[in-house]
C-alpha cells in the first residue's frame, strides 16, 4: 500500500491497471475484498457493500457493465438536492435554435478573468438526443483556471468522454486517481463521482457526453486481430480513498440540469472495488494508424478509436474517431480527406498543430462542425497543394492530432455556440476560392 501525491491511500505502487473492459479487483487495504461473494452479512472492516451498475442487470454478460465498492459510507449519505441556476449546459436539444446547415467553424474558447473550475467551465456547443432517450450526445468545452476544492461531480445523464486540449487534469474519481495530459483522453461512466485539480493551473478542452450505449472498442474484421486502437493499452485506476469529513459539495448533472446538495464526508471512499465498470484512460498516441498503401484516400472508420453502438448494425450513436500522425503513401491519389457529403454530422476538435485538410484557421482548442448531407473537405489552397505533389513519394502527416465525434443523427449548436463571438462567421470563404478548372475540350 502506498499514498500519491494527491493523498489518497492507493493499492499499489503501480497507479494503474492495464485492459479494456476487464474484470478488475483492486483494494487499497488488505483483505478487504470478499472471497466467493459479492455482499456479505458484515462487509470486512466495517464497510458497506455497494453495486455500482452501468447497464440493465439482464445485460448479454459480453456487455455486462458493473462494478462492487466497499466503501466507507454509501453513496445514499448526503442531504437533499437542489437545483443550480446554469444556462450554460443544454440538456434538451429540441429547444435550441433552428438549425443552420451551414458549415461552422469556432475559434478556441477563452480562459475567463474569473477563476472557474471544471463544472462550472463546462459549457454546451451542441448535441442531439438526450439522456431521457438513451440515445445522441452533448458535446461540451471546458476552460478551468482553478482546482475543485471540497466539491464533487457526477453526471447521471451520460458517460463523459474527456479531450483535454491544453493543461493536464488530475481526475479523483471514487475509483481511483487518473492523471490526464492532452493526447490523452479520460473515460468517466455514468454516475462516478469525481475530482478534478488541474496542476498546471489552468486546463481547456473538449468534452462528449455519451446518453446511449457505452463505448466500446469497434470490431476490426478483415483488419485482424490487431491494429487501431489496442485494448492492453488502456489503463483503468486502483483502489484509492480517502476517509475525510467535512462540508462538502456534491454537484450532479441528471436531466440536462445541475442540482447541488451537502454531504458530510468526501464521497472518495471506496476502499476496493472490483467489477468493469470504471473509469480509464488511453493515449493517443498508442493507437495503431491503417491506411492504403496502393490508391484511394480510405474512409475515416479506419481511425475509430471508440464506438458508442446502436440498435442497427454498423451505425453507432456516437464514434471517436482520431487524425494522427501516419505516412500517406498511395500513388496517383488525393491524399487530403476528398470533398464530401455524409449522412452522418462531424463536429471536429484540434488538440495539437495542424489539419491536413485545413492548414489555416483550424487552430488547436478550436471546433468547426459539418451537419448531414452539409459538403465540406479541404480549402482551396489545401487543394491546389494536393493535385500537384508528388504522389511517387511518401509524405508524412507530422505534429498533428485532431478527432472527431462523428453521429448519425443531425448536431444541434446551441443559441450560445451559435452567438458566441467565437464563431468564424467567414469560414464558408475558404472554399470560394476553388475556381472552374472544366475544360470542355479533351486536350489530352
Amino acid at each position: 500500500m502506498s499514498e500519491n501525491r494527491h493523498g489518497l491511500t492507493l493499492a499499489a505502487d503501480s497507479p494503474y491497471q492495464s485492459g479494456f473492459g476487464n474484470e478488475f479487483a483492486t483494494e487499497a487495504l488488505p483483505n478487504v475484498l470478499p472471497v466467493g461473494r459479492n455482499s456479505p452479512q458484515r462487509a470486512a472492516r466495517g464497510l458497506y457493500a455497494e453495486q455500482l451498475s452501468g447497464t440493465a442487470f439482464t445485460a448479454p454478460r459480453a456487455r455486462n457493465r458493473r462494478s462492487w465498492l466497499y466503501r466507507v459510507r454509501p453513496a445514499a449519505v448526503h442531504r437533499p438536492f437542489e437545483p443550480i441556476e446554469n444556462n450554460r449546459l443544454v440538456g434538451d436539444f429540441s429547444t435550441v435554435p433552428k438549425t443552420p446547415p451551414d458549415q461552422l467553424r469556432w475559434d478556441p474558447l477563452p480562459f475567463g478573468k474569473e477563476p472557474v473550475d471544471f463544472v462550472d467551465s463546462l459549457v454546451t456547443m451542441a448535441g442531439n438526443g438526450s439522456a431521457d432517450s438513451m440515445s445522441g450526445c452533448a458535446i461540451h468545452l471546458y476552460a478551468a483556471t482553478q482546482s475543485m476544492k471540497d466539491r464533487f461531480f457526477y453526471s447521471a445523464d451520460g458517460e463523459l468522454l474527456i479531450v483535454p486540449q491544453e493543461g493536464r487534469l488530475t481526475l479523483a474519481t471514487e475509483l481511483g486517481v487518473l492523471d490526464v495530459r492532452p493526447f490523452e483522453i479520460a473515460v468517466v461512466p455514468r454516475g462516478v463521482r469525481f475530482s478534478v485539480a488541474l496542476p498546471d493551473g489552468s486546463a481547456r478542452g473538449y468534452v462528449s457526453e455519451n446518453f446511449g450505449a457505452l463505448l466500446d472498442l469497434p470490431d476490426l474484421g478483415p483488419i485482424g486481430s490487431n491494429g487501431l486502437a489496442n485494448p492492453r493499452d488502456f489503463l483503468t485506476p486502483v483502489a484509492a480513498f480517502e476517509d475525510r469529513e467535512g462540508e462538502f459539495e456534491l454537484v450532479a448533472k441528471f436531466g440536462g440540469n445541475l442540482w447541488r446538495a451537502d454531504i458530510d464526508h468526501s464521497p472518495l471512499d471506496v476502499v476496493a472495488w472490483h467489477g468493469n465498470y470504471a473509469p480509464y484512460k488511453y493515449d493517443l498516441r498508442h493507437f495503431n494508424t491503417i491506411g492504403s498503401i496502393s490508391f484511394d484516400h480510405p474512409d475515416p472508420s479506419i481511425f475509430l478509436v471508440l464506438q458508442s453502438p446502436s440498435d442497427t448494425e454498423g451505425v453507432h450513436s456516437l464514434d471517436f474517431v482520431i487524425f494522427p500522425p501516419r505516412w500517406l503513401v498511395a500513388e496517383d491519389t488525393f491524399r487530403p480527406p476528398w470533398f464530401h457529403r455524409n449522412v452522418a454530422s462531424e463536429f471536429m476538435g484540434l488538440i495539437h498543430g495542424a489539419y491536413d485538410a485545413k492548414e489555416e484557421g483550424f487552430v488547436p482548442g478550436g471546433a468547426s462542425l459539418h451537419n448531414c448531407m452539409s459538403g465540406h473537405g479541404p480549402d482551396a489552397e489545401t487543394f491546389e497543394k494536393a493535385s500537384n505533389s508528388d504522389t511517387t513519394k511518401p509524405h508524412k502527416v507530422d505534429d498533428t492530432m485532431a478527432f472527431m465525434f462523428e453521429t448519425p443523427r443531425v448536431i444541434r449548436p446551441t443559441e450560445f455556440a451559435l452567438k458566441t463571438s467565437q464563431l468564424q462567421a467567414e469560414y464558408f470563404e475558404c472554399w470560394q476560392g476553388l475556381k472552374n478548372n472544366f475544360a470542355k475540350e479533351n486536350n489530352a
